[in-house]
């Protein structure tokens, strides 16, 4: 998928992308509590690359680490900055492609590509490239931590769409839904997803549709991406181990 249409699809999800959760600010904080965990030390220097609206980046920042976002969303990178601004929070971020990250080497103990996104990336070269750019940033021995799909699971059954996620615009305000439909490739690892969100508009029901395509990288495919981008004992932790809402793949930078 071309990085302008990923960057599209973000840019105009950014507005309303906190409605895919029944609740954003208990997911914030409950994200946050367990990447915290993983990441296994205080005051982390920490760069979420792709951080989106700030779910994990605003979560560790809560924690007391020390965030730095970057999204190739302008507009999700930029409302991120104000949703921590607003919560008095310290979070710099900018519009950055995970294949180019505009740091210097080793400039992090932890990076954090969570909720799917490295998936965009739909080549083995462009995955490779991102894992060599945060390698490259992270210090020696510095932790990884990349979420996504169950997708050993889902490259087994091929679903087709996702269940309806409810959301209250405000406490009592009215429900807007969030549902996915997902096409198939040919090759049987690609799908093209249309995410739907209905929204109240005075009585009557607004559908935004927006188009994305993904990979269905699975975990022993993924972990050896990562292994040969130089990242040690590449190891999935569960949902069910870790508290976090998707697998982890979890690694650190070699020396």
């Amino acid at each position: 998928m071309p990085e302008t249409s990923v960057a599209h699809f973000y840019d105009e999800l950014a507005d309303d992308y906190h409605l895919i959760y029944a609740d954003w600010d208990a997911s914030i904080r409950r994200q946050g509590d367990a990447l915290d965990a993983l990441i296994g030390q205080d005051h982390a220097a920490v760069l979420d690359c792709s951080c989106g609206i700030g779910t994990q980046a605003i979560g560790l920042a809560l924690r007391g680490h020390q965030v730095t976002g970057t999204d190739i969303s302008p507009r999700a990178a930029a409302r991120a900055a104000r949703e921590a601004a607003d919560r008095s929070l310290s979070l710099p971020t900018a519009a950055a492609d995970m294949r180019r990250l505009p740091f210097a080497d080793g400039r992090f103990d932890s990076v954090v590509c969570a909720d799917n996104s490295l998936p965009h990336l739909l080549t083995e070269q462009d995955v490779t490239a991102a894992l060599a750019e945060m390698r490259r940033v992270l210090r020696p021995g510095g932790r990884l931590l990349i979420s996504t799909r169950p997708y050993d699971e889902l490259l087994r059954d091929r679903p087709t769409s996702t269940a309806p996620q409810v959301s209250r615009v405000a406490d009592g305000g009215e429900r807007t839904v969030t549902f996915q439909l997902w096409h198939w490739h040919e090759d049987g690892e690609r799908y093209d997803l249309e995410h739907f969100q209905l929204l109240p508009d005075g009585g009557e029901w607004r559908v935004q549709v927006r188009r994305a395509t993904y990979w269905a990288l699975g975990h022993d495919l993924l972990a050896g991406l990562a292994a040969a981008a130089g990242f040690v004992a590449p190891e999935w932790r569960m949902p069910q181990d870790t508290g976090f809402f998707q697998p982890l793949l979890v690694a650190r930078a070699g020396t």
